[in-house]
């Protein structure tokens, strides 16, 4: 069958190693992929957003099923527009992906499907929100309510903090339109966890847990990025945890966007806070996570093309996931600077240097001059698998030293909180 993957960064490079694995025998296209796709794929030179130019392609290439990497087009309506075309897309509605794209949406759906969340208010204005700064206080939240590319979330430890965060979102227009409305919201204590599941707008099919590591450096100290590593499972996600998650979180939602007449269909993920064993959403994501997405699918034994047929079609109950029991890491390699300004252009070294247990995930790389340079902040996501949480971060860093660019960076402490929960 011909496979169509929508993105180009570390999240889609694994998607097309996996796909491309399926006793199916896909023919894997990648739109626009990067260095890495190009090895297990077909890249196309068609950006994920330009939904005319991949609709076009895949009537074309008569794509039998497609996969929607990034947020943005889903929040666009691919889905809706290829459906409509009677082409089978992996990924939630138009309707259902305002779950991602408007954080004021998200709150409303929580709370009418009685999802434990964060208190919030929502506000238009920066005057108004400052003074609620004034009566609530810090530590608090400060989330544009639109996309942002995963930059629009401040957590502020002072007022002085969300009061600038406020100012720049409303006033100064950081993020355009999806600035125009903002929330605050309680800032929840605990530690953070992220729980994906693959859904056919009824069923709910988990996949193992995960954690992220937001900030870009050790300790959980600096900027917010997209993802600076991962690992799974997640050990304060214990069997009780999880199953409060299923029954509290996913499932209700799920129920309720049902209810809704805008059924989820696609993988779900959650950003959790859990503290003392009780978990609390953050934040739903509507889409595979990236950097959770390579530790995920590196420990993912069954073949993913039937589990994405089925959220599809809507077969997905009784089927089930086989999972490899070794932990797995992922160690993102970034350029200096990010997630600000970086330069690009730099080679990549190492790239085809033996690895024990350990995989090399591409994000901002490309093909220039007949070498692998870098394009992005997030430059490569490698991954490993250890008998242990301590085994896979050690071979993970051992496969770090394998590979080289100029200014490259990286955090030292990717898994430790796991290590400490073991």
């Amino acid at each position: 069958m011909n496979v169509l993957i929508v993105g180009g960064g570390g999240r889609e490079h694994a998607l097309a190693w996996k796909i491309a694995q399926s006793p199916l025998a896909p023919r894997v296209f990648c739109a626009p992929g990067n260095a890495g796709t190009a090895s297990c794929a077909t890249n196309v030179p068609i950006g994920a957003e330009d939904i005319d130019g991949l609709l076009a392609f895949a009537l074309e290439k008569h794509i039998e099923l497609t996969v929607v990497g990034p947020e943005a087009p889903l929040v666009e309506g691919i889905v809706d527009i290829f459906s409509a075309r009677e082409l089978k897309i992996f990924g939630p509605t138009r309707a259902a992906a305002r779950l991602e794209g408007s954080k004021i949406f998200c709150k409303e759906v929580l709370i009418s499907a009685g999802v434990p969340t964060a208190g919030y208010r929502a506000f238009t204005d920066a005057a108004p929100a400052k003074k609620y700064i004034d009566e609530k206080h810090a530590p608090i939240v400060v989330k544009a309510d639109g996309l942002a590319a995963g930059k629009g979330v401040y957590v502020c430890t002072t007022d002085d903090e969300a009061k600038k965060a406020i100012h720049e979102i409303l006033v100064d227009g950081k993020f355009g339109a999806a600035g125009k409305h903002i929330i605050i919201e309680d800032c929840l204590p605990g530690e953070e966890a992220s729980f994906l599941a693959f859904t056919d707008g009824e069923y709910v099919l988990p996949l193992a847990s995960s954690q992220d590591h937001k900030r870009i450096g050790d300790g959980d100290r600096g900027e917010n990025t997209g993802g600076m590593g991962a690992y799974s499972p997640a050990p304060i996600v214990t069997p009780a945890v999880h199953e409060k998650i299923m029954r509290r979180v996913m499932q209700p939602t799920v129920d309720r966007m049902a209810a809704m007449g805008a059924p989820y269909r696609g993988v779900l993920y959650g950003g959790l806070m859990i503290r003392d064993g009780e978990p609390s959403v953050l934040e739903f994501n509507v889409r595979f996570g990236d950097p959770e997405t390579q530790p995920l699918l590196y420990r993912m034994k069954s073949d993913i093309v039937p589990l994405l047929l089925a959220c599809i079609d809507g077969g997905l109950r009784g089927r089930t996931i086989e999972w490899d029991e070794r932990p797995s890491v992922c160690v993102v390699m970034a350029a200096k600077g990010y997630p600000n300004k970086y330069p690009k252009g730099m080679e990549i070294r190492g790239l085809d240097a033996p690895l024990s247990d350990a995989f090399i995930f591409h994000a901002g790389t490309k093909q220039a001059d007949g070498k692998v340079v870098t394009s992005g902040g997030r430059v490569l996501g490698v991954t490993a698998k250890g008998a242990t949480i301590k085994a896979a971060i050690d071979h993970a860093y051992a496969a770090v030293k394998k590979v080289s660019f100029d200014q490259a960076i990286w955090r030292s402490d990717i898994g430790k909180k796991a290590v400490k929960e073991v």
